[in-house]
């Protein structure tokens, strides 16, 4: 409850969300009870939307935090290896659009450090010699940018999409100054938990929602086990922020609204524009060669469709 009060007293975050995020807090404290550790993808369609906020706010709440905007993949994997941090990379959008050989490496680091026994083989050189070593990967990790992540790493995630704030919404300012005495204690308390549990979580088999897939059963596994360990509301909370969050519909219908801006923009820059009659939309967005617009649960989108899918961006004609 004190980290859920202190995420959302900082951070613009539905009460989902919220409970996910510190499930996934205490989580790093106790990963190496667990068989595979949950991502944080933690993504918006614009900027100042909150992302580097949170991670801000997590660096103070999460085990052996390691905060970083840009790292090579050597270094990744070097730190991850000799401390198993918990890592906060921020501007991952950035990262990924950046020379192909440093973003595949990147995301060959990510797909594996899910698991426990995840490694990163490469060729090192000893006394002279190149010789093979496996560099361990497993550590707990959020991720933030802008737009989705790979497809492989984003099915090993929960996603926290996260808007800009309204008018009306408001978070208080956060002062790392003001913030660190309150809340490493919390830091410090998980930690203790942490220590006095890990057994349990180590042997615990918590029942999943049906309605996950296999992966994202797999993806909460860990946080489950310590929601029903902590007892009262934490059972039923979780699997309600479980549902919500990484369902198949919850997740076919995010990343679907994140296509259907990124097919928008393209329009727009396509044919030079800034305003465009819905209908010329919709038959433009069908008209694509690769994308799912013709073909939508069995239909063409039409005008209906897209109003839905672009109701919770508050887009509208």
């Amino acid at each position: 409850e004190k980290v859920i009060r202190t995420l959302r007293r900082f951070v613009l975050l539905n009460e989902h969300q919220a409970t996910a995020i510190a499930l996934w807090v205490a989580h790093t404290h106790a990963f190496v009870a667990a068989e595979c550790t949950p991502y944080l993808s933690i993504n918006s369609v614009e900027k100042q939307s909150g992302k580097t906020r949170l991670l801000e706010v997590l660096e103070f709440l999460v085990a052996n935090p390691w905060l970083t905007a840009r790292t090579s993949a050597a270094a990744l994997k070097n730190k991850i290896e000799a401390e198993h941090p918990t890592v906060l990379l921020d501007e991952s959008d950035t990262a990924f659009k950046s020379d192909k050989e440093y973003a595949e490496s990147l995301r060959n680091i990510l797909n594996s450090g899910y698991r426990k026994r995840g490694v990163y083989s490469t060729s090192v050189k000893v006394n002279g010699n190149w010789v093979n070593k496996d560099f361990s990967t497993f550590s707990p990790k959020a991720i933030a940018g802008i737009g989705n992540l790979p497809d492989t790493v984003q099915d090993r995630s929960i996603l926290i999409h996260m808007k800009r704030a309204t008018p009306s919404e408001k978070v208080e300012a956060f002062k790392e100054r003001d913030a660190r005495p309150e809340l490493e204690p919390i830091q410090a308390e998980l930690a203790e938990w942490a220590v006095s549990h890990v057994d349990a979580l180590e042997v615990a088999r918590p029942d999943m929602p049906q309605e996950l897939s296999d992966r994202a059963q797999d993806t909460w596994e860990p946080l489950m086990a310590i929601a029903d360990l902590a007892g009262g509301v934490w059972p039923e909370r979780a699997r309600e922020a479980a549902i919500d969050l990484s369902s198949r519909e919850a997740t076919d219908s995010d990343s679907l609204q994140v296509r259907l801006l990124s097919d928008i923009k393209g329009i727009f820059e396509e044919k030079g524009i800034n305003e465009i009659r819905t209908s010329e939309l919709v038959r433009s967005l069908v008209d694509m060669e690769v994308a799912p617009w013709g073909d939508l649960r069995g239909k063409p989108l039409d005008a209906r469709s897209l109003a839905r899918l672009l109701k919770g961006f508050f887009v509208k004609p």
